[in-house]
């Protein structure tokens, strides 16, 4: 555990009785985002932030802090004081941030604890429509056939669109060139007009350009076939090693008091059972809410930190 997590967490325990015995929440609760408005994490968390302010006395409020892949505002998360008043909602970059960051101010593994994992969701394989491959198996031919001759779009940084990318150039041992972007919108501008081949995003926004038939989805990256799209395959079903869902979760500065923990889960819980947003979720093409318990989240997390150092070796991927 870091200096300045050690010194938070003594003071939340040298607090004035008065202090440590208020009834959280008395306060409103700020919801850390660590990445740009209007992406489906985004959203995401502003539909769940915006119920848990109906059940609990006081706002939950989503506070966009980007910067270092999700760092800054992880890291200020794991600064805060362990009171309940400072969470974080992050997805599966939480995951590989030290594989990626040599420095880093804060540990994820340690100085923050998990009260859920909110959702998962499917990403879409696309390529342009004007390209003459019909299904996965078509693509997979003329990439191995062309090695390095093909693109793929990704966010890098260990982005969700980088990770899902990796797993299936590995596990079909294909040779790409990977191509940065600043965010997807203007991957899927060149993946339309054909000078980028391949994106790996996720559903929310691939469906439409799908449904308007400008871009064609070859495969789900989930085990399960999406219902938005019963006739897409799952990668899975030729490549099982390159399964990949979207995650989000919920998380607390280490040592956020476990009554706390559990009123959080307990509400989210709540929350996750009402039609209006599971509805509403499901247009955003989540395939499951979780809503697991701390404990369970935290083995999730652990799963899914330990799948990605040999990937990285393999491409070559190292902290900076």
């Amino acid at each position: 555990m870091s200096l300045t997590r050690r010194a938070a967490l003594a003071a939340s325990l040298l607090a004035p009785p008065a202090l440590a015995q208020e009834a959280w929440p008395a306060r409103p609760i700020r919801m850390v985002l660590p990445y740009a408005p209007g992406g489906a994490t985004d959203v995401i968390c502003r539909l769940i932030a915006d119920r848990l302010s109906t059940r609990l006395p006081q706002r939950v409020v989503v506070e966009n802090r980007t910067g270092a892949g999700g760092n800054i505002g992880a890291g200020a998360v794991a600064r805060s004081a362990p009171d309940g008043y400072t969470l974080l909602f992050t997805n599966n970059g939480h995951a590989v941030n030290k594989l990626l960051y040599a420095q880093l101010d804060y540990d994820p593994e340690k100085d923050l604890v998990p009260v859920s994992i909110v959702a998962e969701s499917p990403m879409l394989l696309i390529v342009p429509s004007g390209r003459p491959w019909r299904s996965l198996a078509d693509f997979v031919a003329a990439v191995r056939a062309a090695p390095n001759r093909y693109s793929y779009g990704t966010t890098g940084g260990g982005g969700t669109l980088q990770l899902v990318s990796l797993l299936l150039l590995q596990a079909a041992g294909l040779q790409m060139t990977d191509v940065p972007y600043r965010g997807a919108g203007p991957a899927y501008l060149d993946l339309v007009a054909g000078t980028l081949d391949m994106l790996y995003d996720a559903s929310a926004g691939a469906l439409p350009l799908v449904r308007e038939g400008k871009v064609r989805a070859l495969a789900v990256s989930t085990p399960q076939r999406a219902a938005a799209l019963p006739d897409v395959p799952s990668v899975t079903e030729a490549y099982p090693d390159a399964a990949f869902s979207v995650w989000q979760t919920i998380l607390a500065p280490a040592g956020t008091p476990a009554p706390i923990l559990a009123r959080l889960h307990a509400e989210l819980r709540a929350v996750m059972a009402e039609e209006g947003l599971r509805s509403r979720l499901a247009e955003l093409g989540v395939e499951r809410l979780v809503g697991n318990s701390p404990a369970e989240a935290a083995s999730y997390i652990a799963a899914e930190t330990r799948r990605w150092p040999a990937i990285f070796r393999a491409a070559g991927i190292q902290a900076q």
